[in-house]
């Protein structure tokens, strides 16, 4: 009876111990790029949405910090972050956030402001200012790091070894952390990836020196989170449509772990032709596990026993941002899916980028 009575504690610990979901922003704005925007009448949406359905809007720090002392997440829990510093933060989605009384973090590149104070001069300008982050700071949002300019962590410039780059690029992105704790007050060692690119040997940096990162894949955010590759849910166009955000805001973190060479998220085009994932996560039929990568569509699965599964690729992963998305439909939550996402970004033939 007592290791009945311990297995049921420990089902209901599993199932009880819900995640988080993180949404990325840039514009909200109806003029600026469609890619990178949602309209300030859509946006409102979506905190509406959040109001009326229950949600948990939390500051990212809440989240995070639940991670790290592994203390289970409430249910439906989300944070929101905007990308880049956009001034229309201020003018178009400050005043609906805080009618809703949202909490928000704010990803900033302190050469582009800095840089921008200087070209306008007091005159209006796409970026906010650094006093406007310091006023914001005040009010308790969240200013965090997107690098010192917006420059890719892994895009090795020519002359330079990757151990040089690598150097290079975090000198800069703790003299940007430094710069954001004298302008606002604020140094959480949050770093959001710019363009979503990273690789392990970064992974390992960020670990090293006790920052958090966040990627552009999406999924659900768990206890088993990796912080060095925290994922966000793009919720700008094309991505906006109550429809389609519905399922992400309700998703699950999936328990999926990559060992050694698995982990690797650059490769030249034709160089990877599989992926292994173990799996901890229990509460879904192995059958209805699916997993879609981009340009490639729907995946054959090959489970290994219990906890791996493999995928062969249908075809070449496409140059360029890939993503491999798995999803399946909780057990004991009937309605709601695990989700996980794995990013690669593969090189041209001989190592060339693709364009950003």
């Amino acid at each position: 009876m007592k290791i009945t009575l311990v297995a049921i504690f420990t089902f209901f610990f599993h199932v009880a111990s819900f995640g988080a979901v993180i949404l990325q922003y840039h514009h909200v704005s109806d003029s600026t790029p469609k890619s990178t925007s949602i309209t300030p009448a859509q946006f409102e949406v979506h905190l509406k949405y959040l109001q009326e359905h229950s949600f948990n809007v939390v500051p990212l720090s809440q989240i995070i910090d639940k991670i790290n002392k592994q203390q289970p997440l409430k249910d439906k829990t989300v944070a929101i972050t905007f990308d880049d510093a956009y001034s229309d933060v201020l003018s178009n989605a400050k005043d609906l956030l805080d009618n809703y009384n949202y909490p928000y973090t704010i990803f900033v590149n302190p050469a582009i402001i800095s840089r921008n104070e200087t070209f306008n001069k007091g005159r209006s300008s796409h970026y906010l200012s650094w006093a406007q982050l310091k006023t914001l700071a005040d009010e308790g949002v969240i200013i965090a790091n997107h690098g010192f300019e917006h420059n890719s962590m892994t895009r090795v410039t020519d002359g330079l070894t990757q151990a040089q780059w690598l150097t290079k690029q975090t000198g800069l992105l703790l003299k940007a952390e430094q710069i954001i704790k004298e302008k606002t007050g604020q140094s959480w060692r949050y770093f959001a990836y710019p363009y979503g690119e990273y690789d392990p040997i970064i992974q390992n940096w960020i670990k090293e020196n006790n920052f958090i990162a966040f990627s552009q894949q999406s999924g659900a955010v768990g206890l088993p989170t990796d912080l060095t590759s925290v994922p966000r849910f793009p919720a700008s166009m094309p991505y906006d449509k109550i429809s389609g955000l519905r399922d992400k805001l309700n998703s699950l973190p999936f328990d999926i772990q990559l060992q050694s060479e698995q982990a690797q998220t650059i490769f030249e085009h034709k160089q990877t032709k599989s992926i292994t994932f173990n799996i901890t996560t229990d509460d879904f039929y192995k059958s209805g596990l699916n997993c879609y990568i981009s340009g490639l569509g729907k995946q054959k699965i090959e489970w290994q026993g219990d906890t791996r599964f493999t995928i062969n690729f249908n075809g070449d992963l496409p140059i360029g941002r890939v993503r491999c998305n798995c999803t399946a439909a909780s057990i004991s939550k009937p309605g709601r899916y695990y989700w996980y996402s794995k990013p690669w970004f593969i090189l041209k033939a001989g190592g060339e980028w693709y364009p950003l």
